[in-house]
């Protein structure tokens, strides 16, 4: 099973959220290095990334946009900034969702389970995208194609 990667500076809330996953069992690893986070994930290849946006040195947003250049993982924004263009931001730089602390446990736990199936429906769809052929009709789903 591939983990949930926790970029969370705050060491108490990083564990809060690792208990709570394992609770669910889920997989993760919480990371306390932040200066290579796109290494990181390149490295374990999470199912996801939750990924919190007041970071040292370089903050979430530099670190979404990095993970955005070559990987397709989802990514969930957390911060206790509301501003809603800081949630634009994160959104337009390639993150899935944004969450605001303090957050409730459960709606975390229930926002990570929907972006983990919708990520695995839309890998399974791009897995079956070879040609499909009834009779005489043949569609081609990687190119949006049907020929008759």
């Amino acid at each position: 099973m591939r983990p949930i990667l926790i970029v969370e500076d705050d060491a108490a809330l990083a564990k809060q959220i690792v208990d709570l996953f394992e609770r669910y069992r889920y997989a993760c690893r919480a990371i306390d290095s932040f200066d290579d986070v796109d290494v990181q994930v390149a490295t374990l290849d999470p199912a996801l990334v939750l990924l919190d946006v007041n970071l040292p040195r370089y903050d979430g947003f530099y670190w979404c946009r990095r993970i955005r250049e070559s990987s397709h993982v989802p990514i969930l924004m957390v911060s206790a900034r509301l501003e809603d263009v800081d949630k634009i931001r994160a959104l337009g730089l390639g993150a899935d969702d944004y969450i605001i602390k303090p957050f409730s446990p459960s709606e975390l736990a229930a926002r990570v389970k929907a972006h983990l199936a919708r990520y695995e429906r839309l890998k399974g769809s791009a897995g079956d995208a070879a040609v499909l052929r009834f009779g005489a009709l043949e569609i081609q789903p990687q190119t949006r194609r049907v020929f008759l």
